[in-house]
């Protein structure tokens, strides 16, 4: 047999035996991709899990922030609808005082 190029038939050897041992092998290496993008999942998504419940926790703040907040408007609403604190502001604020015996009218129905 005539000898063609001396490197054109070890490789094409080469070439044949690395695709038959891709074939005989390729359960292996499908596990093997299947092993390494469930590691790179696991990491996501504990990422994730990780973001999340710090959201969750700056969340939690924010509302016990606003928590406090309403009880402190409520004892304020609470305090500003007093009857003494609504004369004193008429008092400083609008000169109003109270009417003495003599400028009251009483207005009888009849």
């Amino acid at each position: 047999m005539p000898r063609q190029s001396g490197k054109a038939i070890p490789k094409q050897v080469l070439v044949l035996d690395i695709w038959q041992d891709i074939l005989r092998y390729s359960m292996s290496y499908l596990l093997l991709i299947m092993v390494v993008a469930s590691a790179f999942s696991v990491i996501y998504y504990t990422h994730v899990n990780r973001q999340t419940t710090s959201e969750l926790e700056l969340l939690l703040t924010e509302r016990d922030e606003f928590d406090i907040e309403w009880r402190n408007l409520l004892l304020e609403q609470n305090s500003l609808a007093e009857h003494s604190a609504i004369e004193s502001k008429a008092e400083k604020l609008l000169n109003m005082k109270r009417p003495d015996a003599n400028s009251e009218v009483i207005v009888t129905l009849e």
